[in-house]
């Protein structure tokens, strides 16, 4: 029997900080309750009828989504999960959304500069012969106004890192060929196995001096995963799994039959919108990253409000492209509370949204682990179970 199952990763939509926030940092954290404050309440009807508001009577710490009612008949079943892996970057939970585990988390690079060992520069400036511009802690956009001039005047590369387990390399592509910065990130990858660095992110960028913005070619290089994932889990038996967005990269191209490499989260639905309407059997796992790389890291609510509007919009139309006997679930990796200090990502318990076409949604309570969700696919597609976690219902 043919089956489809959608898992839609709204990345860094959080809905309250996670009981162990404060060991992050993040005490107080709420992403889609500061995102509606702020901007005086969201309209998100779709949201609304399937449950979302729902989710917030399941603790009494999570305070109200302006804009929003609980529907008396939610449409889906509603839920929240809280995190278990060490860490609150995209590669770990994403990984306990596929299943694993991650404790101890991976490795964070110190807050002093330069925040990397020298045995990952002094070979990365062999190889490459170019200088290392910036070498700490910083954001993307900054760093690249700080030190993109002189990246572009001497070919320079931009390395930085972040709250996160990365190494992120900018470079104007002026200066730097877009092959020639993938090469360099190949290298730098290898160099930081090592050290368990979660993600190496290739960001190239152009412009002029003052007016420098990133591309959509940006490509992140993962850590391979020390144990099976949900997707190799499910193509070794026979199951097709399709990644939309950044998901090949987050999962070193591992366990995806085919993927599609978006850059947006306007090229995310149009490919996902495809797949429900043509696709006979599957898991398609996407990942819509507007809301982390455009709003939250760059702390704009406005902009983060009117995404998740966007997606509402989309929603309203996608979900009649469902058949019956599919499964529609969506939540998210993190959060990142874009009122909340600095530009980092926030340690937040994550909305849970199970859709199936004609069946009435009921709670699902406050889940101990993402890796619920894998054991759930495992359990749509008749495949032997997942070492971690229960399936939904």
């Amino acid at each position: 029997m043919n089956k489809r199952l959608f898992l839609i990763v709204m990345d860094s939509v959080g809905i309250g900080a996670a009981p162990d926030a404060d060991d992050y940092g993040d005490l107080g954290a709420a992403t889609l309750q500061h995102t509606a404050q702020a901007v005086g309440g969201l309209s998100l009807p779709t949201f609304e009828r399937l449950g979302l508001a729902n989710i917030l009577s399941l603790a009494p710490d999570f305070g109200p989504i302006t804009g929003l009612r609980p529907a008396d008949r939610p449409e889906a079943s509603w839920g929240a999960m809280r995190e278990r892996s060490q860490g609150k970057d995209t590669i770990t939970g994403h990984w306990e959304i596929a299943g694993l585990l991650l404790r101890p988390g991976f490795h964070l690079f110190p807050r002093e500069v330069p925040a990397f060992p020298s045995a990952i520069l002094d070979p990365l400036r062999e190889a490459t012969g170019r200088p290392l511009l910036c070498l700490r802690h910083g954001s993307g956009t900054a760093v690249i106004e700080e030190y993109g001039e002189e990246a572009l005047r001497t070919g320079g590369l931009i390395v930085y890192t972040s709250a996160d387990s990365v190494l992120q390399i900018a470079a104007h592509t002026d200066a730097v060929p877009l092959e020639e910065l993938y090469d360099t990130c190949n290298t730098a990858r290898e160099l930081c196995d090592p050290y368990r660095v979660g993600r190496v992110i290739a960001r190239p960028f152009i412009g002029a001096p003052g007016d420098f913005t990133r591309t959509a070619d940006r490509v992140d290089y993962a850590y391979e995963t020390e144990e099976p994932t949900l997707l190799q889990h499910l193509t070794a038996h026979d199951v097709p799994v399709y990644s939309v967005g950044k998901i090949e990269d987050i999962f070193a191209h591992r366990g995806i039959t085919e993927g599609w490499h978006t850059g947006d989260n306007a090229a995310s639905m149009a490919r996902t919108e495809n797949l429900m309407r043509d696709l006979d059997h599957g898991f398609v796992f996407a990942n819509f990253i507007d809301f982390d790389m455009k709003y939250g890291h760059r702390r704009d609510p406005r902009g983060y409000a009117d995404c998740l509007e966007t997606m509402d919009a989309w929603l309203r139309d996608a979900l009649p492209l469902l058949r019956e006997g599919d499964q529609l679930i969506l939540t998210a990796d993190h959060g990142n509370d874009p009122i909340f200090k600095g530009t980092d990502h926030t340690r937040e318990l994550v909305p849970l949204l199970l859709y199936a076409p004609g069946t009435p949604g009921e709670p699902l309570g406050l889940r101990d682990g993402f890796c619920d969700l894998a054991q759930h696919a495992a359990a749509v597609f008749d495949v032997p179970p997942m070492p971690r976690g229960e399936r939904l219902r």
